[in-house]
């Protein structure tokens, strides 16, 4: 009588150690991709991408999300082992990644711009993690409210009239907490742009300041349809790099701006 073939109880996988490692790479490579688009579209557009340190941001998910699940895969993975042991494995890996990758999320959340704030002579990029619940719960404008987590509109900061008010926002000011970052004190851009428009210089003295970077202020007016002199310019503060807001001459209203050295 011929013996009776049992099936194995815990068969190796047939997949290879690359193929486990490609197909871990390619979603890994998809998930990246989803994130950094939602970065540079929605929470980062240009130029604050540059100008709060997206690319460092990126470079970190990707270290997290695209090489070191993958290689630690590419490591691990051996046909020889059985099933169980492998999807044990590799569950582990994923959930250190997803566990990585969240926190990689939520530190790029916190760290996002939310407002570019025109404040006393210049506008600042106001990141969510600079915001707090105690001054938000201050707010009496509704849409000043809450953080958002949209691309960052342009607002503007006023100065408290009130002489209590005033000496609480110096004092804070001694402490690195400027002005821009009280949304008790927010403002529509809007009402605030012919102030905007009289501390602003024209763009023509940048140009000849900084000659270097003549042709870069060249291509932002050609980008924007503008002329240099309909066009004034304010310095935007930001955590990254500093760069320049271009105005409208006459109204005050942001035009855009470059990738510009303003001081």
């Amino acid at each position: 009588m011929a013996a009776v073939q049992l099936p194995a109880s815990d068969p190796a996988p047939t997949l290879s150690r690359w193929k486990a490692f490609a197909i871990h790479l390619s979603i890994s490579a998809l998930v990246a991709t989803l994130v950094g688009s939602a970065m540079y579209f929605v929470w980062y557009p240009d130029p604050l991408f540059e100008a709060m340190g997206g690319n460092e941001l990126v470079m970190i998910l990707i270290g997290v999300d695209v090489v070191v699940g993958p290689i630690v895969t590419l490591i691990i993975f051996n046909p020889s082992k059985g099933r169980r042991t492998l999807r044990l494995d590799l569950s582990m890996i994923a959930a250190a990644q997803a566990a990585a990758l969240a926190y990689g999320i939520y530190v790029v959340a916190e760290a996002r711009p939310v407002y570019v704030v025109f404040s006393v002579d210049r506008f600042d990029v106001v990141a969510a993690n600079q915001l707090f619940e105690e001054d938000l719960a201050k707010v009496k404008r509704p849409e000043f409210r809450t953080v958002p987590w949209g691309r960052p509109p342009v607002i503007a900061v006023e100065m408290p009239s009130d002489p209590d008010e005033q000496l609480s926002v110096i004092a804070w000011a001694a402490s690195g907490q400027d002005l821009q970052v009280f949304p008790q004190h927010y403002r529509p851009y809007a009402e605030l742009a012919p102030l905007a428009l009289k501390r602003a210089k024209p763009l023509a003295d940048l140009r000849r300041r900084h000659a270097a970077e003549a042709a870069a202020i060249d291509a932002a007016l050609a980008r924007l349809g503008r002329r240099i002199e309909d066009t004034a310019y304010l310095p935007l503060k930001a955590r990254n790099r500093d760069m320049t807001v271009l105005l409208d001459a006459k109204t005050g209203a942001v035009a855009g701006f470059a990738k510009v050295n303003p001081w």
